[in-house]
């Protein structure tokens, strides 16, 4: 059985995010999705995200093309959650392209486009301007 592993926040929920679940799950038999904690979040954002990570983990559990959901807690134990779920493949987007290469040591790394003119940033600063 052919795993593939991939990480984010996952908050506000979109279509760029289904796109690039979809294709990773494509890659293999099974997609383990790690989410970022809420205080990882805050670590690496400098901000709360809007949903809670109960919440995002609900949204990524009912997709019928994720197999698993698993709250990540830190940036440095990417390598452990490889090892810990036998990922034969880790899919990041694009947008993070080399700066996961390390990991060729343990499982195939894969950079998928994002969605044009979709974020999770874009989103927010439409909704702030709307108000």
């Amino acid at each position: 059985m052919k795993t593939v592993i991939t990480f984010g926040t996952f908050d506000l929920f979109h279509v760029g995010h289904l796109n690039i679940l979809t294709r990773a799950r494509e890659l293999g038999d099974r997609l383990v999705v790690g989410v970022s904690s809420d205080a990882l979040n805050i670590r690496k954002k400098s901000r709360p995200p809007v949903y809670d990570q109960e919440d995002r983990m609900q949204i990524l559990n009912a997709l019928a093309c994720v197999d698993k959901v698993f709250i990540e807690e830190s940036l440095e134990q990417k390598g452990d959650y490889i090892r810990e779920f036998g990922a034969s493949t880790l899919v990041m987007g694009d947008d993070w392209s080399g700066r996961f290469d390390h990991f060729s040591c343990y499982c195939d790394v894969v950079y998928l486009p994002r969605t044009p003119s979709i974020s999770t940033t874009e989103v927010l600063e439409i909704v702030k301007r709307q108000k």
